[in-house]
């Protein structure tokens, strides 16, 4: 056998042992649409600077994948990088090697974040790009003298060293230029859709079948008339000091998981200023976490919340949130031009005291009727993106809201969602799937709209409802599906809200009788004053803070992105 070919054969092993590692950590839905659209932007970096030999982002796309997601996902994002961007510039004996050499920089990455904590500033990680861009250009010099010369002598090595230093060089500068530019932009940006979106495993504690025999014998003897714990338990033990919850009890705060979890309080009657631990509530914790809301669903989903408790967001630590969102509305009605964006801005607007008939209300409901798709359903951005679940039955809340329930477009969505229901009575994300909770709380919530009784509503003889409830363990926590139990605090969350029969906006609850005097001895006493930051104008703020997406918006749902990003998620799709 030739020094090609085992290379091949090495390769072949090393690649599908990295695909393995990447989905034995059973990646979420939105885990992978992330790694699925950092390989499209890796893929858009080289094929844009086509034109300059060697210069190109990629590298340090693939690196900074690494660096913020893990090994795993930063292999993927590289190896999947390169078979796409192949497309373009052609397949070849090269291809295994580009996927395993961008995989490695991925892993590279996260070893990187490993040994520093996450912490490194522009000019370190631009160097370490740099290397990584050397250690690349070494890897295919390699493959140059196997495939081409058949690596039988260690002579033409030097020779295919010397003639690829020029463009090595290039590379190693290149990387350096653009992380010096982008690079903490993009960390901060994946970190902080990492920290939204990543899904902790939690491991089944194992114990011996005496203990476990012992501890039901104890549980059956000594609290037989014990009431089982419901989803409103289990939120209110996962609470932190701070006031807020994390994704896993126990896991740091974050002001996603927050929300969710008091909407579905609030649906369940427990008004987020009463919800106390440690002498902070969820709006304290809101409250001291503000001037970190940046873009249009955290102010949507903070006016939703404050609007259940009873509190004017027009008014929130030093912040007009309504008139900060209305900024964010384009001249088509839309805000920031996605659909989901739009449906939640419907919903915040309407919290806020419009009526359904406001100018901005039906400006948006106008636009959001024109994105529905042919199948009836709505995508996540606009008009031809992929209908799912989750978007349809937001889209259909949001219409009512806006007074168009009995029109053609509320009864499309509502046929959407019943066509799409899993014989085991649960909904999954994209028609075809797998039920999970998430998805099925959404469709709950539209068919409630709709003036469905989701408990009627069946397949199979199962009802979403029903679904929910196979999906509820003793502790009250929610899985996400029958295989996973991700994030069960923002799951759980999610599934009261439907579990209630609640609908967006979530009206507000009343304060219980022990509050009342705090409250009123809280309205007799000065605020606390706003941090500067949090009362300085969006712009500057913006400006200070840079939390948004690494690449404009607009370029993300062009044409020329999309091609190559819908090529990389098919591709992800198939394989994973």
């Amino acid at each position: 056998m030739s020094w090609p070919l085992i290379s091949l054969a090495v390769l072949g092993v090393a690649l599908a042992a990295g695909f393995v590692w990447y989905e034995r950590g059973h990646p979420s839905a939105r885990v992978l649409a992330l790694v699925g659209t950092l390989a499209a932007l890796a893929v858009l970096g080289r094929i844009a600077f086509a034109p300059l030999p060697n210069v190109k982002p990629t590298t340090d796309i693939v690196l900074i994948a690494g660096y913020a997601l893990g090994g795993a996902p930063g292999f993927v994002v590289g190896a999947v990088t390169a078979l796409v961007s192949n497309f373009f510039y052609g397949q070849g004996p090269w291809t295994p090697w580009q996927m395993a050499a961008w995989g490695a920089v991925g892993i590279g990455g996260a070893a990187l974040a490993r040994m520093t904590g996450r912490r490194l500033g522009r000019l370190p990680l631009a160097l370490a790009c740099a290397v990584a861009g050397l250690g690349y250009g070494f890897v295919l010099d390699v493959s140059t003298w196997i495939n081409f010369t058949g690596g039988a002598t260690s002579g033409p090595l030097g020779a295919v060293l010397i003639s690829a230093a020029p463009f090595d060089a290039a590379h190693a500068i290149g990387n350096f230029l653009f992380c010096l530019a982008f690079g903490p932009v993009l960390v901060r940006a994946v970190s902080r859709f990492r920290d939204r979106f990543q899904v902790r495993w939690q491991p089944v504690a194992q114990a011996g079948a005496p203990v476990v025999l012992a501890a039901l014998l104890a549980v059956a003897v000594l609290a037989p008339a014990a009431r089982a714990a419901g989803p409103t338990d289990y939120l209110l033990s996962a609470q932190n000091g701070d006031g807020g919850f994390g994704p896993v009890p126990g896991t740091s705060s974050t002001q996603l998981v927050t929300g969710w979890t008091a909407l579905g309080l609030a649906a369940a009657g427990r008004n987020p200023a009463d919800v106390v631990k440690g002498g902070q509530s969820i709006v304290d914790y809101l409250r001291a976490g503000a001037g970190s809301l940046n873009d249009a669903g955290e102010l949507e989903r903070t006016i939703l919340v404050l609007h259940s408790a009873g509190i004017d967001p027009r008014s929130f630590a030093g912040r007009d949130l309504v008139a900060e969102l209305d900024q964010d509305r384009k001249p088509t009605g839309s805000v920031d031009g996605l659909v989901d964006h739009t449906a939640f801005g419907i919903f915040a607007f309407r919290a806020a005291g419009d009526g359904p008939g406001s100018t901005r209300v039906q400006a948006a409901v106008r636009w959001l009727s024109r994105q529905q798709n042919a199948d009836g359903g709505f995508g996540f951005a606009r008009h031809g993106t992929a209908s799912d679940v989750d978007n349809t039955g937001s889209s259909l809340q949001a219409l009512v809201a806006a007074g168009r329930g009995s029109s053609r477009q509320a009864r499309r969505a509502l046929a959407y969602l019943r066509a799409h229901q899993n014989p085991d009575g649960g909904f999954p994300l994209n028609p075809g799937g797998a039920s999970n909770a998430q998805s099925t709380a959404w469709a709950i919530q539209g068919l409630i709209a709709a003036g469905r009784n989701p408990a009627l509503v069946r397949r199979g003889g199962r009802s979403a409802i029903a679904f929910l409830r196979t999906l509820t363990g003793p502790d009250g926590a929610v899985r996400y599906s029958r295989t996973s139990k991700q994030t069960p605090v923002w799951v759980t969350g999610q599934a009261l809200t439907a579990l209630a029969r609640k609908t967006f906006p979530v009206a507000p609850v009343a304060r219980s009788a022990h509050a009342g005097k705090a409250a009123a001895s809280a309205a007799t006493s000065s605020p606390p004053a706003a941090p500067e930051h949090a009362a300085a104008p969006r712009a500057k703020r913006a400006k200070s803070e840079p939390m948004g997406p690494a690449v404009p918006r607009d370029l993300l749902l062009s044409g020329g992105f999309l091609l190559p990003a819908y090529a990389a998620g098919v591709l992800a799709g198939v394989l994973f």
